[in-house]
């Protein structure tokens, strides 16, 4: 009983029965108060409308990651928007506001239903972000599981003292009564246990599975690690298959995508964890209190291994994998710095820390147990729709069998050996943390199909205008044309040259020329600036020194002038000043002009160069020497050339540098399949598929192309390709 409504309900009788002056003064304190209450709950719709967004924040992101699993055929559902980091857990908080307060009344049952679902709702949460501790390392683990417990424990003390007050429980319409025992409904303290357990036990039981599946996590992160580098070098042995002078098939790609598709696939933390037993032990629970969300999450891991076997391997409660005590046992094992010489305490400090692990041990083995059980129930639940489910599966294959019997058989036998063939050898990539749990044949195919679906749809977004740019391409000698040894730098130090430079240089002349048809120039930048996009990729991940990325940036900047305001260096493109219609003249006043921009840069103060000073300088310099170089190259007959014959000689520069620079997209799909973070492998294998996809109609151009006889690290350098084909050695 709270004291206070006593001692306000005796005022009132006091006050009824007397008409002293002290009376009277207290009733206007009393009315003042319970105004000044009225006053300061205002507030309350407003702070409802925060929390009810900050709710369906949560929601929307839960939302956003199921249709994320749908589009990519992952029914286990990958935390993507919705992960455990600060963000997160600050939104979670402001959403279990409600709970968290203690002193206001809810009077009404909306109000109460609000208060006590929040609990609910907060399991549904971390039903659904237990997977996202997978793609974290041990610092942001552990961080995490801290804040995420502080959270939690904070909530169920809160809702404990609530229960214990009565304060959840109170209700308006009990006020009618005289009796003030009437204000605050009483409870027993059996029933308060039962409220305790259907909000709080679950809330805590998550907590605890969280903390036991991080000790699991770090293990399964170095089992699967030291699998997918066996793998890997496997991977890299098939992959030296590869013919020497030519460039790798799309088939050849294609395999070499899938295997490392399957590797990633498979040894994906978070697949490794949704397909836990912890995993749908929180689904399970996230069901019994009434959510809808986490029970897909249950039934996707559930539905990995779904067979009588491994509903049998979960009874087997005897059964406990290393991996979720291995970490606890090499805890034991290691040594501990000890703050004192003294033997007697090292060996006091020795005994309870073998002693505090070896109760964690058992703790855990208690945990995993219990989710294994708890997971085994649904199954239990759902025999006789599974049982109906499997036999029409059965019926559905078996008049697909009967089809092909009367159709092509032999050739769909054939087809099928050789795709079992296949299947084969991709097993060799499959990652598991228990060899002797067999990977099912339906998620294999179900992986391959998505990789093949993913390819198959970016072939449709291939680069039509590039495509036009690199047939005029018949070899590689633009690359040893568009810059001679003959003409020196103007700069002090040299620049080492990069693809995208020269490319945007001379598209830069060729837009300078005013008498070409509009049409042509459009359809070449065009050209240009879809190549750029894999020029870029191909610099990015095989000419990634500093002195590279130096000059790579200056020419991305560049081509933003270029392309976007049609100027070079703050110079409007095309150049129309009087006498500048001839080729020679063109090429004289770009020459010039990079001249005079370079030497002002040089006899600048070193203190007085800026980040734009030097990029112009690298940019001029480019412009200075190709321009040289093509006056020196034709200066017999450059009066006699046409625009129209600078602009073919031109576009054959640029389509023969593209073509040359291409040729390491293979490489750089080789290179993209593997990655050393494990939390970014899928992302960079689907990279590597959707590239393979877009550049296929590339590849296939290039293939019959001989290659120069270079080291295949060298043919990622146009410096390496210019002094090839300008003096090349056996």
């Amino acid at each position: 009983m709270n004291p206070d409504v006593v001692n306000d309900y005796d005022l009132l009788k006091r006050i009824c029965n007397s008409s002293e002056p002290e009376y009277l003064s207290r009733l206007w304190k009393l009315v003042y108060n319970s105004n000044q209450q009225n006053l300061y709950s205002k507030p309350m719709p407003w702070i409802g409308i925060y929390v009810a967004l900050a709710s369906l924040f949560c929601i929307l992101a839960m939302v956003a990651d199921l249709f994320h699993g749908l589009k990519n055929r992952k029914l286990w559902f990958p935390c993507k928007y919705f992960t455990v980091n600060a963000a997160s857990l600050t939104v979670i908080a402001v959403a279990m506001k409600l709970p968290m307060d203690l002193s206001n009344l809810m009077p009404g049952v909306v109000d109460q239903v609000a208060k006590v679902g929040s609990t609910s709702f907060i399991c549904t949460m971390l039903a659904n972000l237990l997977p996202s501790l997978a793609t974290m390392d041990s610092k942001e683990l552990v961080s995490n599981i801290i804040a995420l417990a502080v959270l939690v424990i904070t909530l169920a003390v809160n809702v404990c003292i609530q229960i214990y007050t009565g304060i959840i429980f109170y209700s308006s319409d009990d006020a009618q009564y005289h009796d003030p025992k009437y204000f605050y409904t009483e409870i027993q303290f059996f029933e308060k246990v039962i409220v305790v357990a259907i909000f709080v036990v679950p809330m805590l039981m998550l907590l605890i599975i969280y903390a036991c599946s991080s000790l699991a996590i770090l293990k399964s992160k170095e089992i699967l690690e030291s699998k997918y580098q066996a793998a890997h070098q496997k991977a890299l042995k098939d992959h030296e298959l590869k013919q020497p002078g030519r460039l790798l098939s799309v088939e050849m790609l294609k395999q070499h995508v899938s295997n490392y598709w399957i590797m990633a696939g498979t040894g994906s933390p978070q697949f490794m964890s949704a397909c836990s037993a912890t995993t749908s032990a929180t689904g399970f629970i996230g069901v019994i209190l009434g959510t809808i969300a986490p029970l897909a999450r249950c039934f996707a891991a559930l539905s990995f291994k779904l067979s009588l076997k491994w509903i049998w391997k979960h009874v087997k409660v005897s059964k406990v994998e290393s991996f979720w005590t291995q970490k606890l046992y090499d805890w034991k094992k290691s040594s501990i710095p000890f703050p004192s010489s003294s033997r007697r305490c090292k060996i006091v400090i020795q005994v309870l820390k073998i002693l505090s692990l070896s109760i964690c041990i058992g703790f855990q083995k208690t945990v995993v147990v219990a989710c294994k059980m708890i997971a085994v129930i649904p199954i239990l639940i759902a025999v006789i729709p599974i049982f109906f489910v499997i036999c029409f599966l059965y019926f559905l294959r078996c008049l697909k069998w009967l089809k092909a019997m009367f159709s092509a058989s032999s050739i769909v036998l054939g087809q099928n050996s050789a795709q079992q063939g296949k299947n084969k050898d991709l097993r060799g990539y499959v990652l598991q943390l228990e060899d002797d749990i067999e990977f099912a044949d339906r998620t294999l195919k179900g992986m391959l199909k998505s990789v093949n679906r993913l390819i198959q749809k970016a072939e449709k977004q291939q680069p039509n205008n590039l495509m036009k740019l690199l047939a005029e391409s018949r070899g590689f000698e633009g690359v040893e044309k568009f810059e001679s040894h003959r003409v020196p730098p103007l700069v002090s130090e040299e620049y080492i040259n990069c693809w995208s430079l020269p490319l945007v240089t001379l598209t830069s002349i060729i837009m300078s020329l005013p008498n070409i048809q509009k049409n042509k120039v459009d359809c070449l930048v065009s050209g240009v600036s879809e190549g750029l996009v894999y020029v870029k990729l191909v610099e990015e991940t095989l000419n990634a020194t500093d002195d590279h990325v130096r000059i790579q940036k200056a020419a991305k900047t560049l081509w933003v002038e270029v392309e976007v305001y049609h100027k070079w260096l703050g110079n409007k493109l095309p150049i129309s000043k009087p006498r500048m219609n001839t080729p020679e003249h063109i090429l004289q006043w770009l020459r010039n002009t990079a001249k005079n921009m370079v030497i002002k840069v040089e006899s600048m103060d070193i203190r007085g160069q800026n980040d734009n000073s030097k990029y112009s300088s690298i940019c001029a310099n480019s412009m200075y020497r190709i321009t040289e170089t093509i006056l020196l190259s034709y200066h017999e007959n450059i009066d006699e050339i046409s625009q129209e014959e600078l602009f073919a000689l031109l576009s054959s520069m640029i389509a023969d540098i593209l073509a040359a620079c291409l040729t390491n997209l293979p490489q750089v799909i080789t290179m993209k399949c593997h990655t050393s973070a494990i939390e970014k492998r899928e992302a960079s294998v689907r990279a590597a598929a959707q590239l393979l996809g877009e550049t296929t109609q590339i590849i296939n151009s290039l293939q019959d192309r001989e290659l120069p006889s270079l080291n295949p690290k060298d043919l990622a350098f146009i410096d390496k390709w210019h002094s090839y084909i300008k003096h090349p050695f056996p």
